[in-house]
């Protein structure tokens, strides 16, 4: 490595839940996130970085991040998208949100690039001023992509020509999906670039910028397929050492 750092591996942070966990002798709340997504960070050429859902995002640590990673969980609280509360809509963490929507806020300002999973694109959309259908299935009249306990649907997915996930993932993807809530009003300044075949909004990026993409589905649950991770781990690098 020379002494500028830069063959130094990029920081990729990867929000985790506060959830009750068991292991051991311990039943206990605990910050947790499916491996995947840490392996994925591996396999393109990243370190993961756990953050726990404790207190506000610090500017601080973002300075430390080369990239991040929103990932999926919890449904987000109606009243961040000024719509009340309906019945259907699944468990919440408003720490989550709190921790969350200021670590976006201060990667968007720092330009760290950003890849954002299932609740991360429902996150982005809702922090730039878009709204959520709150139970996709009332909508889509099929639950297709809510997949089943422990498990994905893998759904055809169709990309717009031209977009950044097209160039990434070409004309069609095999999507695994486990959501239940989907984009409504697509936030100004973002572009929906790819849909499954009922017209859920499956990707959005802002043209122009290679820096923030968002699936509805979940890169990690295919462990042979690491392309977007591989962009984002390229362009965290490309940011941190430019020329």
């Amino acid at each position: 490595m020379d002494s500028n750092g830069s063959d130094r591996r990029p920081l990729i942070g990867l929000p985790t839940y506060r959830e009750r966990a068991r292991f051991g002798t311990w039943d206990t709340e605990s910050a947790v996130l499916p491996i995947g997504y840490a392996a994925m960070v591996e396999r393109a050429g990243g370190i993961p970085v756990l953050l726990p859902p404790v207190g506000v995002a610090r500017p601080e640590l973002v300075q430390r991040l080369d990239g991040l990673v929103l990932t999926g969980g919890a449904d987000i609280e109606p009243s961040r998208y000024g719509r009340p509360l309906e019945q259907a809509l699944g468990y919440s963490r408003p720490d989550r949100d709190e921790s969350e929507f200021e670590l976006f806020s201060l990667a968007r300002a720092a330009d760290l690039p950003i890849l954002a999973v299932c609740r991360g694109l429902q996150l982005v959309n809702v922090a730039l001023g878009g709204t959520l259908i709150q139970h996709l299935p009332d909508v889509v009249g099929h639950d297709e992509h809510s997949g089943g306990p422990d498990s994905f649907t893998v759904m055809r997915v169709l990309t717009t020509a031209g977009s950044r996930i097209a160039a990434l993932l070409g004309p069609e993807v095999k999507a695994h999906c486990h959501h239940h809530q989907a984009i409504e009003q697509l936030a100004p300044g973002l572009t929906a670039t790819a849909h499954s075949a009922d017209g859920a909004i499956e990707a959005i990026e802002v043209p122009g910028d290679p820096l923030l993409l968002g699936v509805q589905w979940h890169p990690e649950a295919n462990t042979t397929d690491d392309r977007l991770m591989r962009a984002l781990v390229e362009a965290a690098v490309a940011r941190r050492d430019p020329g």
